[in-house]
Order: structure tokens, then sequence, then C-alpha cells
């Protein structure tokens, strides 16, 4: 699309007050790409809308307009989901960000979409109460939703898309809807709560959610296990769900990511294949039991070491280092970019899945660190290079293309939690062949003219 015309740009400001539109390059040029190395179109303006009637008004005024809406939340993504590709109006949900009502005795919480996570586990933690999925970033609550974000607890607790029970959403024109109910339960109709949740703002902007919570576990337990190779580590993940033993968290770190997690937090790790383990439970007793099962089947496995820890700073800092995965991950590679696969497996695949990942990295020659979730299939392989060389950009593509062709072949995704956004559209017509074309409709019956996030999800 072309820059907006004075005169749109007069109207459009007109809906906001001043300090809450921007036409600033400075501000356009931040609102272009997230933590990927996807780069959008530089928007035309800037909005932060702090209700659902402004987020209705502005709607409707690009609806009449024929101009493109992204919607933005942290810019925490990975594969450019809130990057603008046409250009148009970023929405900036930033300053919604109010908790409206917590009710602890239906374990719900009432929020707009720029909540961020760790500030409503803050305010929830007060009742006993917490917001489960983690994505390791503090990403905003709208932008969870819009990617069904999960994490390292997914394993035993879900995804985002299990906790969100009613929305507020306004359509492309302005429309707004209200989806879902306060109960814990429904059987009523289609669920449009599920099918706004993971869609990327690509069918309308959330703009209030209703969340289920969860009780904070009162005792916890960290585990590192170590294993003599991927294999025998991987193995011992689907043993371990078999057996029910519940894991909080199940990660697994190869050698190569723990040597640089010890360089960059000097936390003296073995440098060995590792799963890292969290178990909750009601009572130290049933922690420890749960613990010794664990450690005699992963031996079982060919575990060569099982370290247990329920002091909290020891927790702490393991999963900080964790979560800060990809980023010691750059700052080891400084000058350059990193492409993330982010396939799923059945549980049972998943040790084929990762001796098939590693051994695509090892034959290409490229940078390349296999991990993730393991709890849940969800596997992680974060390719290093430069985007500016094509030469070498290109082996990182086909890594990623044969990692995701296996997985799909495998009966996985080619993405267990990052979302389509822009990185991931080539492979949607290899995962869901002619479903695709019903998705197609439906993004076509709630935005006719394609103003949504468009570029994100079809190609």
């Amino acid at each position: 699309m072309n820059e907006l015309t004075p005169r749109q740009i007069e109207e459009l400001s007109s809906l906001l007050p001043s300090d809450r539109f921007s036409t600033g390059q400075s501000n356009r040029e931040l609102h272009i790409r997230d933590i990927s190395c996807h780069i959008g179109k530089l928007p035309s303006a800037i909005v932060w809308p702090v209700s659902t009637e402004e987020v209705a008004g502005i709607m409707k005024w690009a609806y009449q307009n024929d101009i493109p809406v992204t919607p933005w939340g942290a810019g925490t993504s990975t594969e450019g989901n809130p990057v603008p590709s046409l250009g148009g109006i970023v929405m900036d949900l930033t300053l919604m960000n109010r908790i409206l009502e917590i009710r602890p005795l239906d374990l719900q919480a009432d929020v707009e979409p720029g909540v961020l996570r760790k500030e409503l586990n803050r305010q929830t933690g007060v009742h006993g109460l917490f917001f489960p999925p983690d994505p390791g970033a503090d990403a905003t609550i709208g932008g969870m939703i819009a990617n069904n974000a999960s994490g390292v607890q997914t394993v035993k607790y879900g995804a985002t898309k299990d906790y969100v029970m009613r929305l507020t959403v306004v359509l492309p024109n302005g429309q707004v809807i209200h989806t879902g109910c306060l109960a814990p339960k429904s059987s009523s109709g289609y669920d449009l709560t599920r099918l706004f949740v993971g869609s990327e703002g690509t069918l309308g902007i959330v703009t209030g959610a209703t969340l289920r919570l969860t009780g904070i576990p009162s005792h916890h337990l960290a585990a590192i296990v170590r294993f003599p190779d991927l294999e025998s580590a991987s193995r011992a993940v689907a043993v371990l769900i078999a057996a029910g033993v519940g894991p909080a968290a199940l990660e697994l770190l190869p050698p190569g990511l723990i040597r640089l997690m010890n360089r960059e937090k000097d936390l003296g790790l073995s440098e060995l294949p590792s799963l890292f383990c969290e178990f909750h439970a009601i009572s130290s007793n049933a922690l420890v039991e749960t613990a010794d099962l664990a450690r005699e089947l992963c031996e079982d496995c060919g575990a060569t070491e099982f370290v247990s820890a329920t002091e909290e700073r020891e927790r702490k800092e393991l999963w900080r280092a964790r979560h800060e995965a990809w980023e010691t991950i750059h700052r080891a590679h400084p000058q350059m970019d990193t492409l993330i696969v982010d396939a799923a497996v059945p549980i049972s695949k998943y040790p084929d899945m990762v001796v098939f990942s590693q051994q695509t990295v090892d034959q290409a020659g490229v940078i390349g660190y296999v991990f993730g979730h393991a709890g849940d299939g969800n596997l992680h392989v974060v390719l290093a290079g430069d985007p500016a060389n094509p030469s070498e950009w290109s082996k990182l593509e086909a890594v990623n293309h044969t990692i995701v062709e296996k997985a799909v072949k495998l009966g996985g995704t080619c993405t267990g939690e990052h979302g389509v956004g822009i990185g991931k559209r080539k492979f949607m017509q290899l995962e869901h062949g002619d479903s695709l074309e019903l998705m197609r409709q439906i993004k076509n019956l709630i935005d006719p003219k394609g103003l949504m996030n468009p570029g994100k999800i079809f190609m």
C-alpha cells in the first residue's frame, strides 16, 4: 500500500489524543521487526488505544479506507508474527494493560491484552494462583493468545488455549463480539474462542480475556539427568511420560548449549546430553517418591547421573539459564542471526526426531543447537548464520525444511508454539493439505478485504 494521505492522517489522528498517535520515524522503525530475522515494511502510523471502543473506532475507519492493521504486543515473537508486511497501521496494545478483576473462588482473571504475563502472576500469586503458560519471554497476554503460546510447563499444564474462557474481539469492520462464557464447560455451538486463539491477529483484535487460573504448587523439585548421548536422553522422555510421573517441565539440552550456558552463567554443569526436569507435588514425601521413580526410569535408559535440588535459588537459576538459551546463542554468535526450527512430533517419535535433526545439522556443516520442550514433543533447532550471505543462509533454510518435512511425515507439525507468522507460511500446505483451503475461507469470511495482519499464516 502507499503512505497515508494527509487527509487520512488527519482523520486517523482525530480518533486518539495526540500522545497516542505517531507518524514519527523512530516509532515506526521500532515496530518493523520482532526478535526474529524477519523485517517488515515501515508502517504509516502507530496507534496506542486504551479501550475496546477506541480499537473499534480505529478498525472501522481502517476498514472503510482499506488500510491494513497489524496488532502489536511486546514484540517477542520469533516468526515475524506482529511485523507489518504491508505497512499500514500498527496497533500497539501495550497501554491496554489493566488486570480488571481476579476472582479466586472461580479461579479466573479478567485482563486486557497488554497485561504482561509476569505481572499477572505477581497479582494472582497473592491469592495462591497462577497462569501457567510460560514461553520464557515476558510476553503480553494478548500476544500469547494470538500465538497460542506455551513453553516449558506445557507438558503438565497445557498451552494458552487451555486457559482462555472468554474473549472480547473487535472484528476487521469494527464490530465487537464476545465469545465463550464463565462456566467451566460448555457444549453450546461452535468454539469461537478457540478459533481466535492462535489466529495471530488475522481475524480480529482481542481487547479483553477471561483466563482460567490454577493453584500454585506447594512443593517443587528440579533435577538434571545426564546421559551418554542424545538418543538415550530423548528415549528417556517417552519412558517418563508413559510411566505417568507427571513432570511439570522436561527439557532436553545438548552439550554444546550447556557449554555456552556454563561460559556465560558460570553454572559448572557437566557438558553432557541432559534432561532438565521439574516436578510439582502437594507434599515433600510425594515429591521424593516421584523423583526416586524418575531416577530409576532414567537409569534404565542409560542415565549416568541424576542430580536433584529443592532449594528455590538453585531451581530459579537453572530455569533462568534455560529460558535465556536463545539469547545465549545469539550472544555467542554476535555477527549472526538465527533461524529457529519449532517442530513437534508424537512423544514416541521424539528420539528419532532428535537424532535425525542432529545428523541433519552435522551433515550440512552449519551452526545449530538441537534442544526443546521434550515432554510435549516440541523440538527447537536454533541455526545461526548470516542472512546477508545467500549461500550460507540457504543452507540453514535447507536444514529447516528437511527437519520440518520429517516432523510432518511423523505426524507432527511445523510449529509447536511459535506460530506461523512469516517464517512458517511455506509449510502450511505440506502440513494441512486440503484443510488449508477451509482456513482461507474462514479468513475471507471474517476479513474479506484481507486487512487484518496481512501476510501471516497464508502465502
